[in-house]
C-alpha cells in the first residue's frame, strides 16, 4: 500500500551546511506522526522540506504517490500539505478573521465550512475575529496559525512546536485540539519539543539527531526506549 506521504534518502542544505542526512520516513493517512529530537536536529527543516519552502537537494518527497519536491510551496498547499510554522508568524496587523483568509488562499469558492470548522475547534477566534493578530495572547496566536493552515483543508497537517511558549493548561488544550483535528481525518506530521506530550497524542515517532533518524517506532516502545527516556523525557 503507498504511503501518504513519503521521504527517501532526502538531503537538504543551508549553503554548504547539511540539515538532513538522508532522512527517510512515512506517513499514512489518518495518523499522527511525530518527530523528537534536540534542537538543531533538523526537525523543522523536516517539515520546511515537505512544504517545499526549503529545498531539498536530493532525494524524493512523495504525497499521494507524486513526487512534490520541486514544486514551489503554494503548489503544496493547493494539493493538500498545510504547515503551522514554529513562532506561529501570524500577520499581526491584520485582523483574525483576515488571517484565516489567507489560509484559504487557493480555495475557491464560499469559505464558510472551512471558518465553522475553525470557529469550532476554537471558539476564542469567533470572539476575536475583528482583533488585531498581533494583540492576541500567546495561546491564541498559536490557535490562530493552526487555524490558519486548516482554511487550507489539508490531507495532511504539518505543525511546528505548537506548545512552544504556552503554559501548561495550554498545552493540554492545543494537544486535545490536535486529537479532535485527527479525529475528523486530518493526517497529523508533528514537531514538538516536549516529547512525552507528543508521544502520547502520536501512534508512531521518529527521533532525529545531527539530521539522521536514529530511531523509528511506535510511540509506545519509543516511550519506553531507555535511550529516548534519558535524552528526551528528562530521566536520569
Amino acid at each position: 500500500m503507498a504511503h501518504l506521504l513519503e521521504l527517501e534518502d532526502v538531503h537538504t542544505f543551508y549553503g554548504n551546511i547539511e540539515a538532513l542526512k538522508g532522512v527517510s520516513l512515512t506517513v499514512d493517512e489518518g495518523e499522527i506522526v511525530t518527530l523528537i529530537g534536540s534542537n538543531g536536529a533538523g526537525k523543522s527543516t523536516t517539515l520546511r522540506t515537505i512544504s517545499g519552502i526549503t529545498r531539498a537537494r536530493s532525494g524524493t518527497v512523495r504525497f499521494n504517490g507524486k513526487d512534490i519536491h520541486t514544486r514551489k510551496p503554494h503548489e503544496i498547499v493547493a494539493m493538500g500539505i498545510a504547515q503551522a510554522p514554529e513562532g506561529r508568524r501570524v500577520f499581526a496587523r491584520m485582523t483574525v478573521y483576515e488571517n484565516l483568509l489567507m489560509g484559504a488562499f487557493s480555495r475557491k469558492g464560499p469559505l464558510g465550512a472551512e471558518l465553522e470548522l475553525v470557529y469550532g475547534y476554537f471558539p476564542r477566534l469567533a470572539e476575536r475575529r475583528t482583533q488585531k493578530a498581533g494583540t492576541l495572547s500567546g495561546g491564541e496566536q498559536q490557535m490562530l496559525a493552526i487555524g490558519r493552515a486548516l482554511m487550507a483543508h489539508p490531507s495532511v497537517l504539518l505543525l511546528d512546536e505548537p506548545s512552544m511558549g504556552l503554559s501548561p493548561i495550554l498545552t493540554e488544550q492545543i494537544f486535545e485540539i490536535i486529537r479532535s483535528i485527527n479525529a475528523q481525518g486530518n493526517t497529523v506530521l508533528l514537531v514538538e519539543q516536549n516529547a512525552l506530550m507528543a508521544l502520547n497524542v502520536a501512534s508512531r515517532g521518529y527521533v532525529l539527531q545531527t539530521g539522521q533518524i536514529l530511531l523509528a517506532d511506535t510511540s509506545a516502545n519509543l516511550a519506553a526506549n531507555q535511550q529516548v527516556r534519558q535524552a528526551y523525557l528528562g530521566e536520569i
